[in-house]
């Protein structure tokens, strides 16, 4: 299992706020597995495949716990990789996990927990405006398309 820098879950967090000289660092820094999990999370098929053909398992099961699959979460305990397990229930609406993450002085996690979760809530905004309205019928569309 990949361990994170700090500074490189501050530069994530930054990058899933919308900051370019975030995804900058990201990017020259070897970090393309932290935009396929934000793009996983958006439910990019593309993207989680890229975690696992590169081997990010705990990116790919951190992405399902955000969507309460149990497995993954489960996955999550057994790598040991407790800070992705609570930054998944955070986003889920855990305080106590978030509490968890201040007793073991990670809060950093915790910053990065709410920046995915405002994400998805602007995704899921979007989605049900006229424009994001339309464009998911002409994607929907695109996906019936023969090739």
């Amino acid at each position: 299992m990949k361990k994170y820098s700090l500074e490189s879950i501050d530069h994530f967090t930054r990058f899933v706020l919308g900051d370019t000289a975030s995804f900058n660092w990201l990017m020259n820094n070897g970090y393309k597995e932290f935009f396929a999990t934000l793009d996983a999370i958006r439910d990019e098929k593309r993207a989680f495949q890229y975690l696992m053909d590169n081997k990010h398992v705990v990116l790919a099961a951190f992405v399902n716990a955000v969507w309460d699959d149990e497995k993954a979460f489960a996955f999550l305990m057994k790598a040991k990789a407790f800070e992705w397990a609570a930054m998944a229930n955070i986003i889920n609406g855990d305080e106590k996990a978030e509490d968890f993450l201040k007793k073991i002085k990670k809060e950093n996690y915790i910053l990065l927990a709410h920046a995915i979760q405002s994400r998805i809530h602007q995704d899921g905004d979007y989605n049900v405006s006229p424009i994001g309205a339309l464009k998911n019928m002409l994607n929907f569309k695109k996906a019936f398309k023969k090739e």
